[in-house]
Formats: C-alpha cells, structure tokens, sequence
C-alpha cells in the first residue's frame, strides 16, 4: 500500500492502489439548527467543518464495505469492529458537526439543498466524468457514470415533486427509490487514466456525503412529522451508498485483504486523531468558537481510540 497523504487539512486522506481515499457516522437526532447560531462561526470554523463531515461521511461508507469484505473472509471480530467504528463516526461524529454546522434546516429548505446536488451531478459532474473517462480508454467508469448520472436525474425529479408537496400541501411524496446493491470485492483498481482516478475519487466523496446528509435531512422530515419525505431522503441515501458508492469503490479498488484495510484505517485514524482534528480545535479556539473547539479535540480522542482498536486488530491477524 502507499503511504496515506494529506490534503491540506481538508480531510483525512490515504491511498489505496493509485487512488487517493479518504476515510469517516448516525445519531440520535436530527441535525437542525437555527440560520443564526450558523452565522455566528467563523469562516474558517465553517470550512473545518464542512472538511471534517466529508472526512467522517467517507469513513462511514468505507469502513462498511470493509465490515462486508470481513465477514465475507470470515473474521467477525474485525467485521464488528469495522461495524462499530463505522457507526459513531456517522451517529456520532458527523451528526454532531451536522448539528453545529447547520446542515439540516426545514423541509423545504432540505429538500433545495438536495436537489442543487442532483443537479449539478446529474447535469454537469456525471457527464464531465463519463465523456472523459471514455477519451480515457476507461469505459466500465464512463458507463457507470453514465447510469448514475441517469440515477440522479431520477432522483432530482422526485425530490422536485416532494418540494411541491411540502410547498403547498397537496399531493403525495414520491416513494422511494428501490436499490440495487453492489457486492464490492478485494481488488486492484480497474481503471487506468489518472484523471479518472480522480474522477472517482472526487465521485466517492460526494456519494458518501450525499448518504450522510441525506440521512440527516431524513431524521429533520421525520421530527417534522413527514414520514413520507423521511423514507424519500432514507431511501435515495442507500442508493446512494450501497448502489452508486459501492459501484464507484469497486472500480477504484478501495476493499484490499484484510490487513490492508486495517492499515488503511489505521492510518486515517492517525492522521485525524494527530493532525487533522488536533489543527481545527486550535483554528476554532483562535476564532472563539468554543464549542466546535471542543467537539473537535472530543473527536481527536475518540479517533486515537479507533486507531488502536484497528492496530490491535491488524497485529490479531495470523
């Protein structure tokens, strides 16, 4: 395996294979704040944020195919570890600083955020990365990009009908989408341009950070009494993670043996606990954000904690 990077402190990266990975979960309750307590971090506090979710969101998504790859190799003390860790990096971890940041707001308000996201992936991301991935020589990408850039389409259309349901209180939430999930197996990556490496690398971030925030958004419809719009968001987050992430990893060979996931996620674990969520406690101090300050240096803790886990896991293996 190469050595993990850094990528200026944006968010936790390793590399598996050729591809740039970087690694991160669900909580009790949704994740709403008022517009003003937002308005009051401070820029860079927000930045830290924003860097941190999408670090938490992709440990999530990847730390679950590792959970899956662990049980398949029959060792389910290292699945329930992956499994464990998964769920406090996305319950508790991206929760909280969902929570802090802001991220859900009303249902309407939600529901513009999402489809700004499928637009701009099914409209313009997608297609950018399925035209060069087939310039590339690489065409099981450009198809792939190709299909979930129809996928988010779908999606767009439906979270643009919720809108008018919740706008003017007639009609019915489109149900939700069915998934197809992906098997993702132990392997190299299968594509060979840099550029659609980064492609899909800058894909799988986006996938895991949509399930996360669609998981949020999710549990604001359902304390806002919308069940329907609730199994909407809930529903298009597993496409989102186990169809289109999953389809994106396999790919880009995130899941290697055993060891190698641990590795990875030993450094991941490292780099947050040592540099990453150490740096964001000191900026939010400096910016007088005190409560960021201290969620960051929590989650510093709890992330030294993890890498542990997985080093005494990784040493366990014959």
């Amino acid at each position: 395996m190469i050595p993990f990077s850094m990528r200026a402190l944006t968010t936790r990266t390793l590399s598996t294979g050729a591809l740039a990975l970087a690694v991160s979960v669900p909580a009790a309750a949704a994740a709403v704040v008022a517009p003003e307590a937002v308005a009051a971090l401070h820029a860079q506090t927000r930045t830290d944020l924003d860097a941190s979710m999408r670090g938490e969101a992709y440990a999530y998504a990847t730390y679950s195919l590792f959970a899956d790859q662990a049980r398949a190799k029959g060792l389910p003390s290292v699945r329930q570890l992956f499994q464990r860790t998964a769920k406090v990096e996305l319950g508790e971890h991206f929760a909280e600083e969902a929570k802090l940041s802001g991220l859900a707001g009303s249902d309407a308000a939600n529901l513009q955020a999402a489809l700004k996201g499928e637009e701009y992936e099914s409209h313009s991301m997608y297609p950018t990365f399925a035209r060069q991935a087939r310039q590339d020589g690489d065409s099981a990408a450009a198809n792939l990009f190709e299909e979930i850039a129809k996928d988010e389409a779908g999606h767009h259309a439906a979270f643009a009908k919720a809108l008018e349901v919740v706008r003017t209180g007639k009609g019915t939430i489109p149900a939700p989408p069915g998934v197809q999930p992906v098997t993702v197996r132990e392997g190299a990556p299968k594509v060979r341009a840099a550029r659609t490496k980064q492609n899909l690398d800058t894909a799988l971030h986006g996938e895991a950070m949509a399930s996360a925030k669609y998981t949020q958004f999710a549990k604001a419809a359902a304390a806002h009494g919308n069940q329907a719009l609730a199994r909407l968001f809930t529903g298009t987050a597993d496409v989102e993670r186990r169809e289109h992430f999953a389809g994106e990893a396999q790919l880009a060979g995130v899941v290697g043996s055993a060891r190698k996931n641990l590795t990875t996620a030993v450094n991941g674990e490292q780099y947050e606990s040592r540099i990453m969520y150490p740096t964001y406690a000191r900026q939010a101090k400096t910016a007088g954000d005190a409560k960021a300050a201290e969620l960051f240096a929590h989650n510093a803790k709890d992330e030294a904690g993890h890498a542990r886990a997985f080093d005494h896991a990784r040493n366990q293996l014959h």
